[in-house]
This record gives C-alpha cells, sequence and structure tokens, in this order.
C-alpha cells in the first residue's frame, strides 16, 4: 500500500470509529484493528492521536460541506436552495448511523482538554465559520437584504435542528427548522410571497 492509501484507510477507519463512539472512547489501537494498517506504520502517518483527530475533522469538514452543496445545487430557484439545506438536514436526520454534528460532538468532548483544545476548537469553529458564509452566500442570492445576517440566523437554526435530532427532542426538527428558515426569508427578503 502507497501512503496515501494508508492515510485514506486510517480517516476512513477513524472516522467511522470517531462519529459513532467518540473521540475519547476510541483508541489507536481500535484504528490499526478497524484499518488493517500496522500499528508502526498508522504512527508514521499521524504521529499521535491528537493528529489523527485534527485530520478526521479537516476532512468531515470539506466532505460534510461538499455534500450539502451538492444537494443545495440540485434546486435552481435560489429561495429553494436555502430552504434545501433543511431537506438535507432531514435526510441525513434519516440515516442509521447519524449521532448528530461531528464538531460540535469534538469539542463537546474535548474543547476545554489541554493540548488538543486548541486545535479541536479551531476546528470546530473553522468549520461553522465556512458554513454561516456559504449560508450568507445562499442568502445573498435569494435576495437578502442583510445576507450576512439571515447566514448567521441560519446557522443558528441547523445547530439547533442537528441537536434537537441527535438527542431525540425532535423528531421533527428539520422541518420545524425549515419552517422557521422560511419565515426568516420572507422578512429577509421583504418579500410578499412565500415559498412552500
Amino acid at each position: 500500500m502507497d501512503d496515501q492509501e494508508v492515510r485514506e484507510r486510517l480517516l476512513t477507519a477513524a472516522a467511522d470509529l470517531f462519529y459513532s463512539r467518540g473521540i475519547a472512547a476510541v483508541g489507536m489501537d481500535d484504528i490499526r484493528t478497524a484499518s488493517g494498517v500496522p500499528l508502526k506504520r498508522l504512527y508514521q502517518c499521524f504521529p499521535s492521536k491528537d493528529r489523527l483527530v485534527e485530520a478526521y475533522l479537516s476532512r468531515r469538514d470539506e466532505r460534510w460541506l461538499a455534500a450539502l452543496a451538492l444537494h443545495v445545487s440540485r434546486s435552481r430557484d435560489p429561495r429553494q436552495r436555502v430552504l434545501a439545506v433543511f431537506t438535507f438536514l432531514a435526510e441525513w436526520f434519516a440515516t442509521p448511523d447519524f449521532r448528530g454534528c461531528a464538531f460540535i460532538n469534538a469539542f463537546g468532548e474535548l474543547g476545554g482538554r489541554a493540548g488538543v483544545a486548541g486545535p479541536v476548537t479551531r476546528i470546530a469553529q473553522l468549520h461553522k465559520q465556512r458554513l454561516r458564509r456559504y449560508l450568507a452566500g445562499l442568502a445573498a442570492d435569494a435576495g437578502a437584504v442583510a445576507p450576512s445576517v439571515l447566514g448567521a440566523q441560519l446557522l443558528i437554526l441547523m445547530d439547533g435542528a442537528i441537536v434537537s435530532a441527535a438527542t431525540g427532542a425532535n423528531a421533527g426538527a428539520a422541518a420545524d427548522a425549515r419552517a422557521a428558515a422560511l419565515a426568516l426569508l420572507d422578512v429577509a427578503c421583504e418579500a410578499g410571497t412565500t415559498v412552500r
């Protein structure tokens, strides 16, 4: 196996285990077993678990945002693109392996821990900043008067829906967030018509 293939195997195993069981509960031996990569080779690619966690979160950021953008791009109408964010969430929530936001989870687990707190906090913040900018772009395309404000509001709706769905507090969290987003969108665009 070349280095790229080894790295991919390790990151895939880490992603599955960290997301399903939690970062603190997974050791490097677990990653080795799940990936089939010898421990020595694992440490050549990732000298510490902290570095593996950083790589996992960075990869998750890229892939999750790409999946969201692909889903949203299927809608032609700019206002519908904003609302498509919430259909993306509904579909994600319905998957059997849904465990909430990997970034909120990682921050909750490691955000205050010495050594890891800096990188985990930074990556989680970067993910949320990138998502907020993406949402602000959708808001601008939809005609929002203050797209950065609407983008921030949509992010709060998304995060709230994710936490509500992950904790089992609200099975209809995505639909409820979509309804709130529609109301915000109508106000932000000063539109008399609504999108259903």
